[in-house]
């Protein structure tokens, strides 16, 4: 974790395995007053990053996450723009020492903008060019897409899985930051339906239970989260489930009532611990007494 003071200079500097010396990006990072440095190490043409994923899983609201040039940070500018979202996201800013951005100033956020709007150009045109070449190899008696994976070639369709893997990771790394803290406070003391339930009622983010523990596991296996994650949670009875769901509601919103709590625990059709359909508000606040018990009310 992150030990910052408010309104710190986090840098972050990504140095290709092919050349190692990222020294005059870490002078110039500590010159500008860099209190901390992430150093990743890899392709720009990766999307694997752990360390840049690590950076923005912490950062606090009123950093500043700082590069040397555009180029070590992102590998496109719509990769670009998802990173400063994601900061924005945790109140915190994104400045570059030799581009014009830095998005605690309005100048650096109108440089932004005008790099989303080349972004948007720039997808409408390569979507222009995909639909003439392949119209153009229609026109031409040819097939579109790769003939490997047509013919179902083994290495073809090995390189496939590989680019699906990458770009899951990626994926996962660049989301991580708004679902993973759920899981690692929950898991393994609660199922993973309660887990995909609160990260719903958290972020909005609907989880299939199995997608979501795959997921985990990915981040498991690449060393992005710890492995008791993955351990199987206790038997539980079902009075212990239902204090688990109504926590998980008061604890996402704090000013329910008890009846409101009742009203959503009927409309996603729970049953009560004796199996009727009807809940009332002293059921409700049995099981959120003793939840506040074991200390798993946040308020």
């Amino acid at each position: 974790m992150i030990k910052s003071s408010r309104n710190a200079l986090l840098g972050y500097a990504r140095v290709s395995t092919e050349d190692q010396a990222n020294d005059a990006q870490l002078i110039e990072l500590k010159a500008a007053g860099c209190t901390v440095i992430f150093e990743e190490h890899g392709s720009g043409a990766s999307r694997a990053r752990p360390v840049l994923a690590r950076l923005l899983r912490e950062i606090q609201p009123g950093d500043v996450l700082v590069v040397v040039r555009l180029d070590r940070l992102a590998r496109s500018v719509s990769h670009l723009l998802a990173v400063i979202e994601q900061l924005e996201d945790k109140g915190a800013h994104f400045r570059s020492l030799h581009d014009p951005i830095d998005t605690s100033t309005p100048q650096g956020m109108f440089s932004l903008q005008v790099l989303g709007a080349v972004a948007q150009l720039e997808r409408a045109l390569i979507s222009e060019r995909t639909k003439a070449g392949i119209n153009a190899a229609r026109a031409r008696g040819k097939l579109p897409g790769n003939p490997g994976l047509r013919e179902k070639r083994p290495e073809a369709l090995a390189k496939l899985s590989q680019a699906r893997k990458r770009g899951h990771l990626a994926d996962l790394s660049a989301t991580m930051s708004s679902w993973l803290p759920i899981v690692q406070r929950m898991r393994p003391e609660h199922p993973w339906e309660d887990v995909a339930r609160s990260i719903h009622q958290h972020t909005g983010q609907k989880w299939n239970v199995d997608r979501l523990r795959r997921s985990v596991r990915v981040l498991v296996k690449e060393g992005l989260a710890d492995s008791g994650l993955t351990t199987p949670s206790p038997r539980r009875t079902p009075e212990d489930r239902l204090m688990t769901l109504v926590t998980g509601i008061a604890n996402a919103n704090p000013d329910l009532t008890l009846r409101e709590i009742a009203i959503q625990l009927e409309a996603m059709h729970e049953r009560t611990s004796r199996g009727a359909s009807r809940w009332a508000a002293s059921s409700v606040k049995n099981l959120l007494d003793r939840a506040r018990k074991l200390g798993l009310v946040f308020s």
